[in-house]
């Protein structure tokens, strides 16, 4: 498999910025010998042509949406391309192993993905493991026990047993160990131009993306990182990052988002970065994702880190229902939340939370008070629409499968939507839930104001209590909105 075009990378969604999970595999592949291609779905086409030019697909699903991109992916390689090895690597590929790889998958693996997958191809280009597609009647290199043996002179591919590879025979976990960090390849990915970008001020800047750390110290129980890294976390060499984004300074960017599960993991790596980029770059500004917690205990970082380019911290609030924060060990209360906002009102730098606010623990009248804490704080153009209508998804594996009150509300195992199934113990909520999120959908394509689709979005709940709202009343009401530094593409899970 050392042509270009026999391993094929594919990005299906990475939050509209340049697949940071296909240019660090390319990068490392080039090094073992391999011409890998990558394709990323969400602003590329991938043809029929290379499809059936592949013998390994490789698909990246980092969270949720881009898993259920890629198993439509996966679907028409193996309808195209029957012979061709299908891998899902990412946090979801291996929470959802055992459905993936029933038909759609013949490997998945999680945790740091590089160095397994990078031994997976060395083992099955090798000439002792020839394989034939199930197609042709044979055992491929993963497929079930009871299928025909090989023929003579081939060997039963499904004896195939790495560690760090989930096949059917191989229950492999993740594979935790540290990586030797390359400088990602991005020179054959889509230009920046084709991705998310800052506003800020009236303008607009191309934005770049990289990561500092993989994995992450804290066990938040909904959080899919939890069951893969079980709070372990790695740093990724100072030179490497500055390397990363240099390259992409190079080709245009004027920001950076910094993707790390929380960039205070490790303040002092994280500064040590940062003032490296004010000092080469003091026009490139950047975000990054710190737990409400970090901000509070590193205040005293804050000012240095808006005079470095801050400009805005995401930070995943979830809720300001303090039963809700408990039941996901997020480390935070509500009262915490409100001096978080504070604090970084004071430093100048924009807070923009993302929110989980349908959960079986929240209240109908805790949703209306997270609504009035957002309106009343005029903190509303602090974040997308999308955020008021998320629904818990509760993977195989996830952490929240042991919550001691699961059998209250915990139904069975959709694994063709890679959650569990739950309902709300008010029925309410679920079909507030479904109404929220056609609102903002239709919102979000007619190009509506944030600050309308919010109220309308209160209207609804207060209707729930047989309250009246009147939408463009509420709207004056509140006044005017603030023009906050925001990436162009909504943050989504």
């Amino acid at each position: 498999m050392r042509e270009r075009g026999d391993i094929l990378l594919i990005s299906c969604y990475e939050l509209g910025h340049q697949p940071f999970h296909l240019a660090e595999l390319l990068a490392m592949l080039r090094q073992a010998g391999y011409a890998a291609v990558p394709v990323d779905t969400s602003v590329e086409t991938l043809t029929d042509d290379a499809i059936r030019g592949a013998s390994f697909v490789a698909i990246s699903v980092p969270m949720h949406t881009a898993l259920r991109l890629g198993q439509q992916i996966a679907l028409r390689v193996r309808s195209i391309n029957p012979p061709a090895h299908i891998c899902f690597y990412g946090h979801y590929a291996l929470l959802n192993a055992d459905y993936l790889l029933q038909e759609m998958a013949d490997s998945v693996i999680g945790g740091e993905y590089e160095g397994p997958l990078i031994r997976l191809i060395t083992e099955l280009e090798s000439p002792q493991r020839a394989y034939l597609s199930p197609s042709q009647g044979s055992t491929n290199a993963l497929s079930p026990p009871h299928t025909a043996p090989a023929p003579t002179g081939m060997t039963d591919s499904d004896s195939l047993i790495l560690q760090g590879v989930r096949t059917r025979s191989h229950r492999s976990g993740p594979w935790i160990e540290r990586s030797k960090f390359l400088v990602p390849e991005r020179e054959q990915l889509p230009p920046l131009e084709r991705y998310a970008r800052l506003e800020s001020g009236g303008q607009t800047r191309l934005a770049g993306y990289t990561e500092t750390t993989r994995g992450c110290k804290h066990m938040c129980l909904h959080c899919p990182i939890t069951p893969i890294y079980q709070g372990r976390f790695f740093a990724i060499p100072a030179e490497i990052v500055l390397a990363d984004i240099r390259a992409q300074v190079a080709e245009g960017a004027g920001h950076i988002t910094f993707g790390d599960p929380d960039f205070f993991n490790g303040p002092t790596h994280a500064l040590r970065i940062t003032r490296a980029l004010h000092q080469e770059f003091p026009d490139v500004t950047f975000d990054a994702t710190i737990k409400i917690e970090h901000l509070l205990k590193q205040s005293h970082l804050l000012s240095e880190l808006r005079d470095l380019g801050c400009a805005f911290i995401v930070s995943a609030v979830e809720s300001i229902n303090d039963t809700v924060l408990q039941h996901l060990d997020k480390g935070h209360s509500s009262a915490d939340v409100a001096e978080a906002f504070d604090v970084l009102e004071r430093v100048g730098i924009a807070l923009r939370p993302s929110l989980l606010p349908f959960t079986p623990w929240e209240t109908l009248e805790s949703y209306l008070a997270l609504l009035n804490f957002f309106e009343e704080r005029h903190l509303v153009e602090h974040i997308d629409p999308v955020h008021f209508s998320i629904r818990l998804l509760i993977p195989p594996g996830s952490a929240l499968l042991a919550s001691p009150d699961s059998q209250q509300w915990l139904g069975e195992l959709d694994a063709a939507a890679y959650t569990y199934r739950w309902r709300h113990p008010d029925s309410r909520m679920d079909k507030l839930q479904c109404d929220v999120a056609t609102l903002v959908e239709q919102a979000e394509q007619a190009h509506a104001d944030p600050i309308e689709t919010f109220f309308a979005i209160k209207a609804l709940a207060l209707a729930v209590t047989d309250q009246d709202l009147c939408v463009s009343r509420a709207v004056q009401s509140y006044g005017a909105g603030k023009v906050l530094p925001h990436l162009t593409e909504s943050w989504f899970c």
